[in-house]
C-alpha cells in the first residue's frame, strides 16, 4: 500500500528548517543543494546553496523538504498532526515546536484527548493529539 509524506516547502530556508526539525524529532537528516545534484551544471548561481531535496526520518516519522523557486505561500487548510503515544511526548514535541512560533490552541485535556496547534516558526501548523483510548 502507497504511504502519504509531507512535503515542506520553504521560502529560502529550508536547511535551517530540517535541521530545527532533526532537533525537535531526532533521526536522520539527508540535504542536497542544487549544487550538490547532479543537475549542478545547468544550476543559477543564486540556487547553488539552496536546498533542492531533503528527507528527516526519525521512527514513524517522515517528511521530505525543499526551498522553494518562488515565493511560497502558506494557506490554513493543512496541518501536520502529530498523534502522540504519550503525556510527556505531546507536551515535549508542543514545546519544542512551538519554539518561535505562535501557539493557537494551548495543550488541553478534551472530551477526544489531549489537543492543541500551533504554527511554527517557518509558517507551518501543526495539530497534536493524545489519546489513551483512541477511536
Amino acid at each position: 500500500m502507497a504511504t502519504l509524506n509531507a512535503y515542506l516547502m520553504f521560502n529560502g530556508d529550508c536547511r535551517e528548517g530540517m535541521e530545527f526539525y532533526k532537533g525537535c524529532f531526532g533521526g536522520e537528516l539527508k540535504i542536497m543543494t542544487h549544487g550538490e545534484s547532479p543537475m549542478a551544471a545547468q544550476a543559477p548561481g543564486e540556487l547553488r546553496d539552496k536546498v533542492m531535496h531533503s528527507f528527516l526520518k526519525s521512527g514513524k516519522i517522515e517528511f521530505m523538504g525543499a526551498d522553494c523557486m518562488d515565493t511560497c505561500r502558506h494557506g490554513n487548510t493543512v496541518s501536520l498532526t502529530l498523534v502522540c503515544d504519550s503525556p510527556e511526548e505531546i507536551k515535549q514535541l508542543f514545546t519544542k515546536l512551538s519554539a518561535g512560533g505562535k501557539v493557537g490552541r494551548a495543550l488541553k485535556e478534551e472530551f477526544f484527548g489531549t489537543y492543541g496547534d500551533l504554527t511554527d516558526r517557518f509558517g507551518f501548523s501543526w495539530m497534536f493529539q493524545y489519546s489513551p483510548n483512541p477511536m
